[in-house]
């Protein structure tokens, strides 16, 4: 039995399925179908593209409600179960706060900028009745883009799994769900990605299975002053979170695991005690560069 890797571009980031079997063409055909399933959901959720329906839904704020489909609802649901265990900081309409940042000019907007955008965060706010949803105040938004690229590796690894692979997993930009070990048994070891130097681990974490996720300062960022602004965004003051350089979590799914480091992230002095309180395991590198990890 060998080992495919198929790479490909996805949701702004470099993308892998690796599948171990007799057949590369077979392994083709199978990854190919899990990839269609990703397109798939980044055609509909993306809020880049005027067709999508999170597109409809914002350009409907303050207008009218929009229908949604069970898929949209279930992850509606998902919206809300994450802001409500965050404590209201995992918001899906806090992508608003990004009109005010501009992290290639590495411009630090001000306040005033800030609390007209704040005015239009609120998850509490938007209304879902029966299979509508709908936005009361005009320019807000949603945004999936807090955990679209996890539901998009879940969703993969379920196509594989049912087409009858065993061994492999899908890594959407280092979310990876695992679909099996590798075929003699061992685990697939998965490298986590320094904060501060390009190209280098900091550790190797192994998987048999379940997911990891990421969540970091270090992707999209600026630096000013000796201070670094990052783009994970307080929903409560509109400015860059600075507790922690990277957050990562080892769950069942990759939805979960993504959620959970995102949330730690957000927390910011209090992700320590967020994660403990989870139970799961997690290796996380705080601003002082000091490793905290739970096996």
């Amino acid at each position: 039995m060998n080992i495919f890797r198929f790479g490909f571009e996805a949701m702004a980031s470099a993308c892998e399925i690796l599948i171990a079997g007799d057949s590369r063409k077979t392994s083709e055909i199978t990854a190919e179908r899990a990839i269609v399933e990703i397109s798939r959901i980044e055609k509909k959720y993306s809020r880049y593209l005027p067709d999508s329906i999170i597109s409809k839904i914002n350009a409907a704020a303050g207008i009218e409600s929009v229908e949604c489909d069970e898929e949209t609802l279930t992850l509606m649901r998902f919206a809300d179960a994450f802001f409500k265990s965050s404590g209201g900081l995992f918001d899906i309409t806090s992508g608003v706060l990004r009109r005010a940042w501009n992290f290639r000019d590495g411009a630090i907007p001000e306040r005033k900028s800030l609390e007209s955008l704040l005015q239009l965060v609120g998850w509490e706010c938007v209304v879902r009745v029966e299979k509508s949803v709908y936005l009361p105040h005009a320019s807000m938004e949603i945004d999936f883009g807090g955990f679209g690229k996890e539901y998009a590796a879940d969703r993969a690894a379920e196509i594989l799994q049912k087409q009858g692979v065993r061994y492999g997993y899908v890594n959407l930009g280092g979310d990876i769900r695992v679909v099996g070990p590798k075929p003699d048994g061992s685990p697939w070891v998965i490298g986590i990605q320094d904060p501060r130097i390009n190209k280098q681990t900091i550790a190797s974490i192994p998987l048999y299975s379940g997911a990891l996720a990421t969540s970091g300062d270090y992707e999209r960022f600026f630096e000013k002053d000796g201070e670094r602004y990052c783009h994970i965004l307080s929903p409560l003051t509109g400015t860059p979170v600075n507790g922690w350089r990277s957050v990562t979590v080892l769950a069942a799914t990759t939805l979960l695991a993504g959620s959970r480091s995102t949330i730690a992230m957000l927390k910011e002095n209090d992700g320590y005690s967020y994660l403990e309180g989870t139970g799961m395991k997690y290796l996380a590198v705080d601003r002082n560069g000091q490793i905290h990890h739970r096996n």
